[in-house]
């Protein structure tokens, strides 16, 4: 293993454009930035190729779905970025700035409530894209998932969304049924049969959306698709559990509005080397979700 030679403000420069240094060496992991994981065929062919002609032959995946180049040497830095370049790839995904979004599989998945590939995709364009010159007190993660399960784990993210599906009851068409079809398919037990009439705890339900058209007698036929938005959520050395605002947004503009609108609390309301999380508890939930949703 060779001496470190290169300067630490240069290791720092290029760390601000996705390339991390191999510790001890002149060699660095390229991160390149992947649309929430996916990327085509010929991308694919691409990167393995650049891993064997500028690095040791191995890809990384990392937690934010990005994909690391090990061990190029800092002099084939710029021909590796030419070199990607080809398929439309590029580094980066650091700094205290929007990173790369992260998405599970809703959109193919058959619990997902919500087109979480699509989603995500716009998120990507309008936030880490549009928001790359915008420097933030500290690094902001965003989550998508495609439903309760909670799979990507967006209430651990700076600000996670979470597919919601909310039965409408028609209870006068509930019999009663002592084998209630509703109450076998919930799979928390917020869905039960109370003096003969179907009863959903609507402070506990998930909105996972498994008891709708279960009904033979067509109970809860109906159902409103929507949005949650938890804010706060991080993981690693502090851990944090997000908590989700007081609205489920039913449109897909509302709720990219609703990310944009955190996003610039934080900036304004954020110290430096402050997470999202630190500024809450900070500034107390209630009071940024009262800034946030007016009417709260």
């Amino acid at each position: 293993m060779s001496a470190l030679t290169v300067s630490q403000e240069e290791v720092k420069r290029l760390k601000g454009i996705g390339f991390l240094n191999n510790k001890g060496t002149d060699d660095f992991s390229a991160r390149i930035v992947t649309v929430n994981g996916k990327v085509s065929a010929s991308q694919h062919r691409l990167m393995a190729d650049a891993a064997e002609k500028f690095g040791n032959g191995m890809l990384a995946y990392t937690t934010r779905l990005s994909v690391e180049v090990q061990g190029i040497p800092y002099e084939k830095v710029e021909e590796f970025q030419k070199f990607i370049a080809q398929e439309g790839l590029t580094t980066g995904g650091t700094g205290a700035k929007v990173r790369p979004i992260v998405s599970c599989k809703g959109t193919t998945c058959q619990y997902g409530l919500l087109d979480s590939y699509a989603l995500s995709e716009k998120i990507f364009h309008r936030f880490y894209e549009g928001y790359r010159d915008v420097e933030l007190p500290h690094k902001f993660k965003i989550a998508v998932g495609g439903c309760p399960n909670n799979c990507v784990k967006p209430n651990l993210n700076d600000v996670g969304i979470i597919g919601q599906r909310i039965p409408v009851v028609d209870a006068e068409k509930c019999k009663g049924c002592k084998k209630c079809a509703m109450e076998a398919a919930c799979p928390n037990g917020f869905a039960k049969v109370v003096d003969g009439k179907i009863h959903i705890d609507t402070e506990n339900c998930r909105h996972c959306g498994r008891c709708v058209g279960k009904c033979p007698f067509h109970t809860t036929d109906e159902s409103i698709y929507g949005y949650k938005i938890y804010i706060g959520g991080r993981w690693g050395k502090k851990v944090s559990r997000g908590r989700a605002l007081d609205i489920i947004f039913t449109s897909e503009d509302e709720t990219l509005d609703m990310i944009e609108k955190i996003l610039l609390f934080y900036k304004e309301n954020g110290k430096k080397g402050e997470r999202f999380a630190e500024t809450i508890e900070r500034i107390r939930f209630e009071n940024v979700e009262r800034q946030l949703l007016p009417s709260c």
